[in-house]
Formats: structure tokens, sequence, C-alpha cells
């Protein structure tokens, strides 16, 4: 299964790098090793996050999201949709923008390609940053069958039962950082993040809908002795949601690497290539997860990949203001996750049978 799962990673790895070498010489071929590891330590608890999703889509989905996904994170996300955001941010038409791309060296106004997306970093990191803040935020909130940090997140679920509690927080973070974080760039940064959580709650709630209609068609289709196809329609709608709403997820978590592969190279060919490799990783692993069971196995897993996804979001919206370097941002997330899986296998080990979580090591309970 871990070769039939990670093979067309391997293969699309082995393919980029020797490209790289070809078209750039040593020099491509290490930026671009460098950008995939980057974005495979950016984005590990992305993939965490992932497997929660992709587990209730049936295989045909999975496959959808492990070919056609990546097709989009690659092309739309981290080559198409840099280009749009500098031309929209900028006021830039297409064939300028397209133009300072492929020529990294050339300026518009005095800026490079580059630089114009590094301009651009406010709004990014507004819309990124509240649509990470709100997965976060309905993650504690919510009552949880097995709580990590327990101390913190049984206080969190009570007040959690407050209506649209997530969204008034987030709006208040967003505000805040606009205040402290975005002085020359509030209004941007405030349109951004409005946009950001306007795109989280018209997404959720839409495969929420259809999702939620899945058992009373079912019920429905047995009384009716139908062929089963309103089912599968059913699925399908609910499913495609889903898979929007991992798209945007994965856009959230590429902001920043895309804006800090910029510090590695300018070349936005390498960008794309290296980043492109590591997000091919990242989809497999998500997939691994679901067919392993992983999360099933440790159940703390999830805890520590929204965790990270918390600080993360902090990150990105302190990060309108102050750089913060992505070794930092990478390194945290895998303590979390590192973390979580620890106490996952400690509790595993105290109680094979796992009947009584509330009362090991490292449940907080």
């Amino acid at each position: 299964m871990f070769l039939r799962t990670f093979g067309w990673s391997f293969a699309i790895t082995v393919i980029g790098l020797i490209a790289a070498g070809l078209l750039w010489g040593a020099q491509g071929f290490g930026i671009v090793l460098i950008l995939s590891i980057l974005e495979i330590s950016l984005s590990f608890d992305n993939a965490v996050v992932n497997a929660t999703v992709l587990k209730r889509m049936n295989p045909y989905w999975q496959r959808i999201f492990l070919t056609v996904g990546v097709l989009i994170a690659v092309f739309g996300m981290r080559l198409v949709f840099p280009l749009l955001v500098v031309g929209l941010t900028a006021k830039l038409n297409p064939a300028t923008v397209i133009d300072l791309a492929l020529h990294s060296d050339k300026t518009h106004a005095g800026l490079t390609y580059g630089q114009y997306l590094e301009a651009a970093n406010p709004a990014i990191a507004a819309f990124g940053g509240v649509f990470l803040l709100m997965i976060f935020l309905d993650f504690v909130f919510e009552e949880k069958e097995h709580n990590w940090l327990g101390w913190l997140e049984r206080p969190l679920e009570k007040v959690g039962k407050l209506d649209a509690l997530s969204s008034v927080v987030a709006l208040v973070a967003l505000v805040l950082a606009s205040r402290f974080f975005a002085a020359e760039h509030a209004e941007t940064v405030l349109l951004a993040g409005v946009l950001g959580l306007i795109t989280y709650l018209a997404v959720g709630g839409l495969s929420s809908i259809f999702e939620s209609g899945l058992e009373e068609e079912a019920e429905r289709e047995e009384e009716a002795e139908k062929s089963g196809k309103s089912i599968v329609q059913v699925a399908g709608k609910a499913a495609f949601f889903l898979f929007l709403y991992l798209e945007v997820l994965d856009a959230s978590f590429s902001f920043d690497g895309v804006v800090g592969a910029f510090a590695i190279s300018s070349d936005i060919f390498q960008i794309t290539l290296g980043l492109g490799i590591g997000a091919m990783y990242i989809r497999s692993l998500t997939v691994f997860l679901v067919r392993k069971g992983t999360l099933d196995d440790y159940v703390y897993l999830e805890h520590g990949a929204h965790y990270a996804i918390g600080a993360l979001a902090v990150i990105l919206l302190v990060g309108i203001k102050y750089h913060i370097p992505e070794i930092v941002t990478g390194l945290i997330g895998v303590a979390f996750i590192g973390l979580a899986l620890g106490s996952s296998i400690l509790r595993n080990r105290r109680e094979p049978s796992a009947e009584e979580p509330g009362e090991l090591v490292g449940s907080g309970r």
C-alpha cells in the first residue's frame, strides 16, 4: 500500500529533479530539492487535517483529490494564483504580470515580480490567516470524543456552545491584526480577511448541507426501492464541496510557502516545480493516513494538527508586519504533530483497548 500510495510522488520527484538538473544545473537541482523539503515541512499538519476530511469521501473522490487535486494545487495555487494576486493587488494587466514572472530580473515601476508578490503579503496573510483560524476555532469549540489538553479543551467546548462564536473571535482577531500589524494596509487586510471568512463559511456550509442530507436521502431511497442513483448524486455533491474545501485549505497553507520561496529563488518555474513536488507528498501522505487508519489509531494527531493550524494562523496575521522565518513555522507544526503522536502512543500503551481514554496520561482528563 505504501508504494501504491507514494508511487506517483516518487516518480514525479525523480523526473522533477532530473529536469531541474538538466535545465538549471547543479544549483537548480539543489534549489528545487530545498523547496520540496520546505513545502513538506510547512504542510505536514495540512496532510493530517486533510485526512480528517478525506476519510468522509468515497474512493473515487479520494482518487480525484490525488490526481485532479494535485494539478490544481501545483499549477493553480502555486503558479496561477500568485500571478492573479499580483495582478489584482498591483493593478497590473495579465500580460505585464506574466512578463515579470517569466523574467525574474525585469522590473515594472521599479519592482520585480517577487517584490510585487511580497507587497501583496498583507492581503494574502489576512485571507489565509482568517481561513485557518476558523478551522482551528471550530475544532477547539466543538465537543470531541477525546481530549488531548483537557484543561484547555473542556472549557472551550463549554463556551463553544454559543452560536457563531468562532466567527466572532475570528473577526475580533482580524480587527486587532489590522490595527496593530497593518496600519498602512488596514482596509486591504480587513477586506481580505472578511473574504477569507466568507469563503470558509460558504464552502464549509454547502458541504455540510449536502452531507446532512445523505441519511435522509438513503432512507427515502430504501422506501421507494430506487436504484441508488440519488444517493450517488447527493454524495457526489457533498464530496465536491468537500473537495473545494480541501483545495482552499491547501491554498491557505501554500501562501507562506510561495512567498517564502522567493527568498530561495526568483525563478517562478523553479518555485512551482519545487513546491509542486512537495505538494505531491502531502497529498500522498493524506491518502496514506486515510487508508492506513492512522487517525483512528493515534487519536491525538488531529488535535496536534489543529493546534499547528492555529499557530500558523497567528503567524500569518503577525507576519503582515513582522517577518517570521519559514523554518520557525515548519518547526512549530512538526513539534505539535510530534507531541500529539507521542501522547497517542503513550495512550495506546497504557490502554490498548482505549476503553477509558479520559483516565490516560496525556489525555488531559
